[in-house]
């Protein structure tokens, strides 16, 4: 009877780890969209009220994102990141190109020297669980800044930022504090050394709109140190 159940045990052990395996097999997919008070990225102020769709593919670890901000102005600028990037454990790195329909030459498919819209970055981090740490740099497209000859070089601009999540009143919170670590292009509103560039507090609170739909609301203070400047925004996600 019991070398039976142990028998029992192993089957159902192989059959639960094949399963595991399939799922991590088949190609997952996700879609949302986020309704912003304010666009505020890395401790700047980038757009007013706005929607921030996203697209995602992901296997094995790897994962291909879209993602976008409109904003309501139609003056307001388009923003649109393709993201493809690899994770294993706490261990994660990418790839991202930013496009925004403004600069010398909005085309999309353009990518001269110094007049194109995109910009390419690479990033790399690591999440501890308590503390996570992420490096970012860009590495090509129109990130430039005056060179002491005169002409305009390739700024290498980069940010750092740790964060920290917690639990605390029944809702997840994230505290985060990065930094522009040397001198960057206007990206960075032309910081010319060091700088904290943003700290912050985000909250996000599950709201039960009928018993199997919830709405993520979340709200996030937060201020830059550099600029002297501070942001209160809110917003909810929409997701199938």
């Amino acid at each position: 009877m019991r070398k039976a159940r142990k028998m029992g045990i192993a089957a159902v052990m192989l059959t639960a780890g094949a399963a595991v395996a399939s799922a991590q097999d088949r190609v997952e997919a996700s879609a949302s969209a986020d309704f912003v008070s304010q666009y505020v990225w890395r401790g700047q102020d980038l757009d007013g009220i706005s929607v921030q769709p996203s697209l995602g593919l992901s296997w094995r670890g790897l994962s291909l994102t879209a993602w976008g901000n409109v904003g309501f102005d139609s003056g307001d600028t388009k923003e649109l990141d393709l993201t493809l990037g690899y994770s294993v454990g706490g261990f994660n790195v990418g790839v991202t190109d930013y496009w925004f329909n403004s600069g010398p030459d909005e085309r999309y498919f353009y990518y001269g020297a110094h007049s194109t819209a995109h910009v390419f970055e690479a990033n790399v981090g690591y999440d501890f669980g308590p503390l996570a740490l992420q490096w970012y740099t860009n590495f090509a497209g129109n990130d430039y800044k005056p060179g002491d000859d005169g002409s305009q070089k390739h700024a290498y601009s980069s940010y750092v930022e740790l964060s920290a999540p917690f639990r605390l009143g029944g809702m997840e919170w994230l505290a985060a504090v990065g930094a522009v670590p040397y001198e960057a292009s206007a990206i960075y509103a032309d910081v010319d050394g060091f700088a904290v560039t943003n700290v912050s507090l985000r909250t996000t609170k599950e709201v039960a709109v009928t018993p199997r739909f919830t709405v993520p609301l979340f709200a996030s203070v937060s201020a830059n140190p550099a600029t002297q400047k501070a942001y209160l925004a809110c917003g909810f996600t929409l997701r199938p």
